[in-house]
């Protein structure tokens, strides 16, 4: 019995062992299964790309912008009196020199018909003084006096005469009467506003231009300027800030039209589009465009190693076909294989296998097939 159940024991532990030797001696075959299903899968993904060549394309910097009137000005009332006349409307345009308000004159005539009788009198007064002293019938003393009342007599018909003309606020240039505040029977003082008056021919267009393009920008650049109602004009740049605003970090672009005809008024919204040099640009679709880690738009192609390059680019024009890009600091190159398919499933430095663009052997995973 004791030799039995040594033998039951021996052959129990030999069965054991063969078992266990099934279980685990083909561990290193199974690990070796899997790894080269993992290497298989992780082969070179496949991507489509398409040769690029660089064409030189003329660049447009459009903004957008509010028309002005070049000049506007508050004429304000320089005498005190009452409106007893406003012959100019409102919306009007009208010459320089024409009458806007009229103040009434009450005494202000007859002032001045004062004043000039008396300068009358201390001419004579003068002239009879001046020929005694040549006579050494009266001093010098007298004379000067005489010259002085002469002197004191002109400055007073200066004043009447001045504010005589102050009863009438004209026209400072030709222009359009924009606002009027005053009506006839209004009492007005000396500094009361009255009307509004802006010039429209030239009319000017103000913008503001980012910090990356202010450096294309010069004083007399002809520009383009179209309104929301689709009419354009010509113009040219006349102002160019030095100083960037405080807040935003742009700078203040004017453009001036002539607008003879006066089509164009104040307040309106417009698109400016200054005409710059022509670079060399791709045009590609705005499917290829991509954003790097850092957020930077781009494009990926492949590099003659076959390794994938991400190359960041600024877009500077568009159409329905598609876009006109150029690479930051000329870093893409004058003939590149853009990766047209695939671009979102590779990742810069990786290793592809690349297709004709016509090739449709590329999932939509953008791995192999």
């Amino acid at each position: 019995m004791r030799a039995s159940y040594i033998i039951a024991m021996v052959v129990g532990a030999g069965a054991i062992a063969w078992i266990v030797s099934g279980q685990f001696g083909d561990a290193p075959i199974a690990a070796l299964e899997k790894t080269a299903s993992v290497t298989k899968k992780r082969a070179a993904p496949k991507v489509r790309v398409r040769a690029s060549m660089a064409e030189e394309r003329s660049r447009q910097l459009v903004f957008l912008g509010r028309t002005e009137a070049s000049r506007k000005v508050s004429l304000k009332a320089e005498t005190a009196g009452r409106i007893v006349a406003v012959p100019a409307a409102e919306g009007s345009r009208i010459k320089r020199g024409a009458v806007i308000v009229r103040l009434a004159m009450d005494d202000r005539k007859a002032r001045l018909a004062e004043a000039e009788a008396v300068l009358r009198q201390r001419r004579i007064e003068y002239q009879a003084a001046r020929e005694l002293s040549v006579r050494k019938f009266r001093s010098k003393v007298k004379l000067a006096e005489a010259e002085a009342y002469l002197e004191v007599a002109k400055a007073g018909r200066a004043r009447a005469t001045v504010e005589l003309q102050r009863t009438v606020i004209a026209a400072p240039f030709t222009g359009v009467l924009d606002q009027r505040v005053v009506e006839v029977g209004d009492f007005v003082k000396i500094g009361n506003p009255v009307a509004t008056f802006i010039d429209l021919a030239p009319i000017r267009i103000t913008g503001h231009v980012s910090e990356l393009n202010i450096g294309a920008v010069r004083q007399g650049m002809k520009a383009t300027v179209k309104l929301v109602n689709g009419k354009s004009a010509q113009g040219s740049i006349r102002l160019v800030a030095s100083e960037a605003h405080d807040t935003t970090r742009t700078f203040k672009i004017e453009v001036e039209v002539a607008n003879g005809d006066r089509a164009m008024v104040a307040g309106m919204t417009a698109e400016i589009s200054i005409p710059l040099a022509p670079v060399s640009a791709h045009k590609v679709s705005p499917a290829v465009l991509g954003l790097s880690d850092t957020g930077a738009v781009g494009v990926k192609i492949v590099a003659a190693d076959g390794r994938v390059v991400f190359h960041k680019v600024d877009v500077i024009d568009e159409d329905i076909a598609g876009v006109w890009i150029t690479g930051r600091d000329g870093a893409l190159a004058e003939r590149v294989s853009l990766i047209s398919v695939g671009h979102e499933f590779v990742k810069a430095g990786e290793m592809v296998q690349t297709l004709p663009d016509k090739d449709a052997a590329v999932t939509k995973l953008g791995g192999p097939k």
